[in-house]
């Protein structure tokens, strides 16, 4: 049986659920494990899930159980290049928000940031150093595969800065 593929929505949908049932303790690690790989293994699910547990309320986002660790570990290319680009996207917006004065906002996209770096640590997959490596040379000589993406959300020399020293502080077993 080939697996459905959600929205974006659905998607949001579907971790919340799992999210809420894991925390409640109604979800045992073998069923969390398998349920949020399925939904990691698309798109669509990958980007709702985090979308959903990095800015979340449950205390997993903190302490990540390892049966989260291991389904994220099942799709690693798809989740190496959006944890990259979360960390990139947090870290910039922090600065964002300030500019415009939204303190509360500016908090939340830091606690994205936080979550985000640990979580890029707690991995331990390959693709995440190759994805490094793109962002940071995008970040530095302008090139490469991620230089689109600061292209298109036009993160001004400050934001790119910030970026760098995000990336520069991570902790990669094997980097």
């Amino acid at each position: 049986m080939p697996v459905q593929t959600p929205s974006f929505e659905q998607a949001i949908a579907q971790a919340t659920q799992l999210l809420d049932a894991q925390a409640a303790g109604a979800l045992d690690g073998e069923r969390l494990y398998r349920e949020l790989a399925q939904l990691v293994s698309t798109a669509n699910g990958a980007r709702g899930f985090f979308v959903t547990f990095l800015p979340g309320r449950w205390a997993a986002a903190d302490q990540v159980p390892e049966e989260v660790l291991a389904a994220l570990r099942s799709a690693p290319e798809l989740v190496a290049e959006l944890m990259i680009k979360n960390l990139a996207m947090s870290t910039a917006m922090i600065l964002a928000h300030r500019e415009r004065g939204d303190e509360q906002a500016a908090l939340g996209s830091d606690q994205v940031a936080r979550r985000s770096a640990a979580l890029i640590g707690q991995l331990k997959i390959e693709p995440l150093t190759r994805h490094l490596e793109q962002l940071r040379r995008a970040l530095t000589t302008g090139e490469g595969d991620y230089a689109t993406f600061l292209q298109r959300w036009g993160y001004g020399s400050e934001q790119r800065e910030a970026i760098s020293r995000a990336v520069a502080e991570l902790s990669i077993p094997g980097r």
